[in-house]
């Protein structure tokens, strides 16, 4: 099974262990990682479970889709390069390993 990192705004690290094809985002809220809200539960419509991915997994983690670009355009803490919403990263043995920053606001 995959692992993924969580990395808090105050450096906080949680890693959990993630069946393939879950969301990162279901990872963190199933555990009670905090920092991920999740408002829309996954419907990438609000932009509450932000992160900042690893630049070593940025490729594995999958293109960002149009309804993705937009929402993060829309997200409260700043947009970087390597920004995504959890809930579209899917894990797989390619993402083992994954580290995100939980983005300092939702």
């Amino acid at each position: 099974m995959p692992n993924v990192t969580y990395i808090s705004p105050d450096g906080t690290e949680t890693t959990l262990e993630a069946r393939d094809g879950d969301s990162v985002m279901e990872i963190a809220v199933k555990n009670g990682v905090k920092g991920i809200v999740a408002e829309c539960g996954g419907a990438c419509s609000c932009a509450t479970c932000h992160v900042y991915v690893d630049e070593a997994f940025v490729g594995a983690a999958g293109e960002v889709s149009d309804l993705e670009d937009d929402m993060l355009d829309g997200a409260e803490s700043e947009r970087l390069p390597v920004s995504r919403l959890s809930c579209q990263i899917k894990m797989c043995a390619e993402l083992d390993g994954l580290k995100v920053r939980i983005a300092p606001k939702q």
